[in-house]
């Protein structure tokens, strides 16, 4: 029988979440975070796809996902996997960053998915057991530090981020990048609304085709699932902010609960139900 299990964590403090999970049946759907997230394969072979490629990491491996990067996730194998990770707001980690410099810094940039780094390993796994063990607040932030210093001492490209266009490898043109600014900025101005794909290329000044093209060029997938992303997103503060499903079902788009609740395991790993208990 599998035994998927999954254990969330989110902090007070905002920006800062993790969890730790063993799946053999559940699968990813291509999703992203608006954080970094960092994370290490405890055991098995955790399969993916990411920036039009297909990843594979196995034990004492290390993740690396930038800010709105598109990705999936699947067992490699019939023992499925374990893993922890920790998904860090931008905000954090330049802050950090900015602390160890003395001095502002530009966001950085991970250029591989899936990194075989025993410190950075170690450094990730001390800061995970700190975050949901109940470790000191003053523990857990120097903790944060090291591993987001180490992480881009030993795993990012010099040079700080500019933009979602990393999943897709080559850059997006000048004119793709700004038919795909335009549309998301439709779709982030009401993620509640029908919006058709007539009235999403009349919003960004297209072609339907042009916008798509440029969409999925510059931000690693379609529309809907961008709107998707936002609609999730919108979900996990209400329940946050201690606000009933159903609810939250209804404020952000979903059709109802049950449609939530699906998409919610789908990119997150653990109902929607589990995540207000783990922020209570």
């Amino acid at each position: 029988m599998p035994r998927d299990w999954s254990r969330y964590w989110r902090s007070p403090r905002p920006g800062l979440e993790a969890m730790h999970a063993h799946f053999e049946r559940h699968t990813y759907h291509r999703h992203s975070h608006e954080t970094y997230s960092f994370g290490v394969t405890d055991a098995g072979v955790q399969a993916f796809t990411c920036r039009g490629g297909r990843h594979r990491s196995t034990a004492g491996m290390v993740l690396a996902f930038n800010p709105d990067e598109p990705h999936d996730g699947r067992a490699g194998d019939e023992l499925g996997f374990t893993y922890r990770i920790v998904h860090l707001a931008p905000e954090l980690v330049a802050g950090a960053l900015s602390d160890a410099e003395g001095r502002p810094v530009g966001l950085p940039l991970f250029p591989d998915p899936v990194v075989h780094d025993p410190v950075l390993a170690t450094a990730l796994r001390r800061l995970h057991a700190a975050l949901l063990g109940g470790a000191p607040a003053l523990l857990r932030d120097e903790l944060l530090d090291a591993a987001v210093r180490a992480m881009a001492v030993r795993a990012a490209a010099s040079g700080p981020a500019s933009g979602p266009r990393w999943s897709r490898g080559a850059p997006a043109s000048r004119g793709a990048a700004v038919l795909a600014a335009r549309a998301a900025e439709a779709l982030r101005a009401d993620h509640r609304a029908d919006m058709t794909a007539d009235e999403l290329a009349v919003a960004a000044g297209s072609s339907r085709f042009a916008v798509y093209r440029a969409f999925r060029a510059v931000y690693g997938m379609a529309p809907s699932d961008y709107r998707r992303q936002l609609r999730l997103r919108a979900a996990r503060d209400l329940l946050a902010g201690g606000v009933p499903i159903a609810d939250a079902a209804a404020e952000t788009g979903f059709t109802d609960q049950g449609h939530l609740t699906r998409w919610f395991v789908r990119c997150y790993g653990v109902t929607p139900g589990a995540y207000r208990r783990a922020v209570a």
